[in-house]
């Protein structure tokens, strides 16, 4: 079925804001634009809701029912249960308080195995588990295209290691790695598998039971919400490892990881990221079906308008003698960020652009360790192009006559 693009553009003001007219954003994978359900919920809160929350008077009571929808009804679009995703403040800061519950459980001479493919919010606070005497373990990327081999990871796997961390992409190399296939390795060999989805969940949330990983964390801000981090952690693990709230919170699972107060308003207004994929799937398709099969719809919805635009810019840039893409040519299998090395600085292309009214992005993007192991200076970076499914082809067309003058 093809997305409907005047549908989706309209559920974003900032396509009707006059100060980006003419402007092609083209730097998603920083921060998508928002969509309208959840500023509305937003303004909503903040106007109507801005007060303690979960208490007896009406906007308390108002308050609180509004986060426990976000909650409720994300965790059904992620096809887990309720007491099974947590709100904090970014990804980088859950995985920060996860590494900490994972230093206490494990012992020393046991192993973690990070990859060098990742944005660094998921592998420093791994690797400074061996601080505590914790193995870490490295699964490299190919230095030439930066694909992840799940073979490799089978070399690094023994009875020794705990936790195996990837990302469902790279924000560099675009590679949808095979989440199912890694976590049934891992699981087989007894570990628990986290999985960094921060660059993959803005092409379409991902039935994260049917997928299979422990722990599935993304940031909203990424996927047109407000600025909280997602993170899902399957009841089995999550009673398992240390409470990292406070005391009296340990019997609460969506509690346990998250110590920091929560943002009441943001986290309520999470719950319109579930009303936009709602409208999304009743616009296109209608009819009854629970939320995960919604969320699965307008996953596919999004990846198919993407692929289409993405093979053009691949094969736009490609054969390009001063330009080595980073990551697959083809669009089947890849997300649309699209990291293009140069001879001078990715810093200074994006400047170039934006004289085209290209907004996009250049440095290294906390890829550093991906950058060096493919041989590129993280000082010059790349510049990205990242896009997602509300980009038009006027706006491709935009990009790819810019990028003629540019490179």
């Amino acid at each position: 079925m093809k997305l409907d693009l005047d549908y989706v553009r309209a559920q974003f003001p900032a396509f009707a804001e006059p100060s980006l007219a003419r402007q092609a954003f083209f730097e998603n994978a920083g921060g998508s634009y928002t969509c309208k359900p959840v500023i509305d919920r937003l303004y909503r809160f903040y106007t109507q809701r801005k007060v303690q929350p979960y208490g007896p008077y009406a906007a308390s009571t108002a308050g609180g029912a509004e986060m426990d929808e976000a909650r409720t009804r994300m965790a059904a679009i992620l096809g887990v249960d309720t007491q099974e995703l947590s709100f904090g403040p970014s990804t980088t800061q859950n995985t920060y308080v996860l590494a900490q519950a994972f230093g206490q459980m494990m012992q020393p001479g046991e192993a973690v195995i990070v990859t060098n493919q990742d944005h660094e919010a998921n592998t420093g606070p791994w690797r400074r588990l061996a601080d505590r005497g914790i193995e870490i373990r490295e699964w490299q990327i190919d230095p030439e295209t930066g694909h992840l081999d799940p073979a490799d990871l089978e070399n690094l796997l023994d009875d020794n290691v705990r936790l195996v961390c990837f990302p469902h992409c790279s924000n560099v190399v675009g590679e949808v790695n095979p989440v199912t296939e890694i976590t049934a390795l891992a699981h087989a060999a007894g570990a628990f598998v986290c999985v960094d989805g921060v660059s993959y969940a803005p092409h379409g949330f991902v039935d994260v039971g049917a997928l299979g990983p422990d722990i599935y964390l993304f940031s909203a801000y990424k996927t047109f919400g407000p600025h909280q981090g997602l993170m899902v952690i399957r009841r089995a693990l999550a009673e398992l490892l240390p409470n990292q709230g406070h005391f009296f919170n340990a019997g609460s699972l969506y509690k346990r990881f998250t110590p920091a107060g929560p943002d009441h308003a943001q986290i309520a207004a999470s719950a319109g990221m579930a009303d936009y994929i709602d409208g999304l799937y009743a616009h296109h398709i209608g009819g009854n079906a629970d939320a995960t099969v919604r969320g699965v719809a307008a996953h596919d919805l999004m990846r198919n308008a993407e692929t289409q635009l993405l093979q053009q810019l691949l094969d736009a840039v490609k054969s390009r003698n001063s330009v080595r893409l980073i990551g697959p040519d083809k669009a089947e299998g890849r997300a649309p960020t699209v990291a293009l090395a140069l001879s001078g600085s990715g810093a200074a292309a994006a400047e170039e652009l934006a004289k085209h009214g290209i907004m996009a992005g250049g440095g290294d993007f906390y890829a550093v360790r991906a950058l060096e192991a493919m041989g590129v200076d993280p000082e010059k970076g790349v510049l990205r192009l990242s896009f997602t499914h509300y980009t038009s082809q006027a706006e491709m067309d935009q990009l790819l006559n810019a990028l003629d003058t540019v490179l």
